[in-house]
């Protein structure tokens, strides 16, 4: 008798654990919706190669508006958008998006961009529950929601530091894609850290040629992106955009998610010739039906 209640109460002690960590990790993932002013810098590092010459450093800012669009217990969903102020009035551009899921099996893992073809492979790959036990998985998505990057990990919740750190393969940057030709797979060390001002993304970036199954590490990278807490007016004008069109957004997700749940390797082309993915879905009209999207995703998924 001793001893079963001594496991009931070990069994007891140890969901409680579980929830309690459960909850922290949900209140660290929440803890990034806001209002923030965003500061982008990017600084490569050094090169195996001696002959290597650096490229400049990048830097920007704007102010962006993080919205948790999708609260389950196992499942949340954060949608950014950047509030850009060039000229004479503020421009509201749908940025990524960050979706975190509990324990996740199925993976999008970026492969490589194929140079005979122009176009992204994703494999889709699958984990044992063994393997992601108490983890979080964050899926990136691009401003079009097409895929960008994920990985799993656990969130550390230590010495009055809350964060989050995985390395995953991804396609290249946004701020590179039309100008590097040099390298086509960026390994990726995104660190995500809740602090007193807001959050950090860190990252420590590898820019790799990837080539017959072999990598060559051309340059490394340092990123440090800062989500300062700001007054929420900054954010009126991307809180309003998004009531305006969050309908045709979530119509997006819904018909990027039936095609994940095919649970198939993935090609995309992001461009071909002079059309581009994301101005597929930016021209759809709002009042766009599954059909519609599924038209955009379909194109731009198969070869010409």
């Amino acid at each position: 008798m001793k001893k079963l209640l001594f496991f009931a109460f070990v069994l007891a002690v140890s969901v409680a654990f579980t929830q309690s960590k459960l909850q922290q990790d949900r209140d660290a993932i929440k803890a990034m919706e806001g209002c923030y002013k965003v500061t982008f810098h990017f600084a490569e590092t050094f090169s195996p190669d001696t002959a290597y010459v650096k490229k400049d450093n990048y830097s920007s800012w704007a102010y962006e508006w993080a919205k948790v669009i999708e609260d389950e217990p196992e499942h949340i969903s954060l949608q950014h958008l950047l509030v850009v102020n060039e000229g004479p009035e503020p421009m509201v551009v749908k940025h990524w998006r960050q979706d975190w899921d509990y324990q996740n099996t199925n993976f999008y893992m970026f492969s490589q961009y194929n140079p005979k073809t122009k176009g992204e492979e994703w494999e889709f790959t699958q984990k044992s529950p063994e393997n992601v036990k108490g983890q979080w998985t964050q899926k990136v998505f691009q401003v079009d929601d097409s895929p960008r990057y994920e990985g799993t990990a656990t969130w550390v919740h230590y010495d009055g530091k809350h964060y989050w750190e995985n390395t995953t393969p991804a396609p290249l940057p946004r701020r590179e894609y039309t100008t590097r030709d040099d390298y086509n797979v960026m390994i990726r060390t995104n660190r995500q850290e809740i602090t007193d001002y807001g959050w950090l993304h860190e990252q420590d970036n590898q820019k790799v040629l990837r080539m017959n199954g072999e990598d060559k590490v051309i340059a490394n990278e340092k990123g440090w992106n800062t989500y300062e807490k700001v007054d929420e007016s900054f954010c009126a004008p991307a809180k309003k955009w998004w009531s305006e069109n969050q309908d045709i957004w979530q119509t997006v997700r819904n018909t990027w998610t039936k095609r994940f749940d095919k649970k198939q390797d993935l090609n995309l082309w992001p461009k071909k010739g002079v059309k581009t993915m994301y101005k597929g879905f930016f021209s759809l009209d709002k009042t766009a039906t599954e059909s519609d999207v599924n038209a955009v995703i379909t194109e731009f998924s198969k070869a010409n």
